[in-house]
């Protein structure tokens, strides 16, 4: 498995019109003892974490989980810790916003972070969390581990090609990109509209002139229905709406089908994945319960991610048999740091082939 360099939907251009401008975090009050507590790595480091956080009493996360996934993991948070967590829901793009515009009003409201890669290194890139070294890191996936610590994998979410099992034999399922521009397709096929960094991720693949040359030819041939939102394009596989989609999520899949809807998945090699992250933010009022958040998401928030059908980061703990890719499946992570700096070409070279249809 590699990292690919890929771009990504136009959250970071944000940063280009919100850049702010206050000063870098310095090692006074709050932001010393969160220092402090992030890289201590002492034997009593969980217990001297969780007084902090009962203390604290409350921990504010900024996260773009799914309300279902959002109260299992929560549930489980408080059940265990006696801590209340406090969520704000939104996508990867907001949450960039909010934290960038709310630092340059010198408002510093959440403690911890969960959501997409590139957008947590965005926040990297801003100075806005805190490097933690966590003993949960030695069991993790090496893919889900930056070099600079400010925020770590929690899981990664794969994607693959999904498909109605009332309107699509299994028998005639597509064996790879290429097949996908076979005449029976037309008609029948979906995109996500946001999925520049996994078409990027394949032209770095396949190569650029194969890619889009292929591409090109499913567009002409049998058209591409265009809809915004993973979760969105799997439920209307499920409905029939969109017979065959790509790309979807795997986990959104597995849930719907393990509720009986009429919808699986498959791969189609090179298969790509996108992790989640979760970091502590540079300055927060609960130092503590952001650790304690962030050292919950590695560990124990493993296996409740592993029952709801995502990969977990954790080396630990497997993939449900049920929703592994076949042995042999080729599997490429993408890079977060490529991902923002080839964003703007690959959103241009994606949108620019969904524009060719009727065409």
């Amino acid at each position: 498995m590699r990292f690919l360099r890929a771009g990504m939907s136009f959250a970071v251009a944000l940063l280009c019109c919100l850049r702010v401008s206050y000063t870098p975090v310095d090692a006074q009050g709050i932001n010393s003892e969160l220092a402090a507590i992030a890289d201590y790595g002492g034997a009593d480091r969980s217990a001297r974490i969780l007084a902090g956080a009962k203390k604290e009493g409350v921990v504010n996360v900024y996260t773009s989980q799914t309300v279902d996934d959002l109260a299992a993991l929560t549930a489980a948070f408080q059940s265990k810790y006696g801590v209340k967590l406090n969520a704000w829901r939104g996508s990867a793009e907001n949450i960039l916003q909010r934290m960038v515009v709310e630092a340059r009003g010198g408002r510093f409201e959440v403690d911890a972070i969960e959501t997409g890669s590139a957008t947590m290194e965005s926040l990297q890139r801003e100075q806005l969390l805190q490097p933690v070294n966590s003993p949960a890191l030695a069991d993790l996936k090496a893919e889900a581990i930056r070099p600079h610590h400010a925020w770590v994998g929690t899981r990664y979410n794969v994607l693959v090609a999904a498909y109605n099992t009332g309107a699509v034999n299994k028998a005639d399922l597509p064996k790879s990109f290429e097949d996908l521009a076979q005449p029976k397709w037309k008609g029948r096929l979906g995109t996500e509209a946001e999925s520049s960094d996994w078409f990027g991720a394949l032209i770095d693949a396949l190569g650029e002139q194969r890619t889009l040359g292929l591409f090109r030819k499913i567009v002409a041939t049998n058209g591409l229905s265009v809809r915004k939102g993973h979760t969105l394009l799997a439920n209307l596989v499920v409905s029939g709406e969109v017979p065959l989609a790509i790309p979807t999520y795997l986990y959104k899949v597995a849930q719907l089908k393990s509720g009986g809807a009429p919808i699986d998945w498959f791969g189609l090699p090179p298969v790509v994945a996108r992790f989640e992250g979760v970091g502590v933010a540079r300055r927060t009022s609960h130092p503590y319960a952001a650790m304690l958040y962030f050292d919950f998401m590695l560990t124990d928030a493993q296996a409740i991610l592993a029952k709801r059908h995502f990969s977990p980061a954790s080396a630990k703990v497997p993939v449900s048999a049920e929703d592994a890719l076949p042995a042999g499946t080729p599997l490429i992570f993408l890079d977060p740091v490529n991902a923002l700096d080839q964003r703007q070409k690959w959103s241009k070279t994606y949108h620019d082939i969904l524009a060719l249809q009727g065409r």
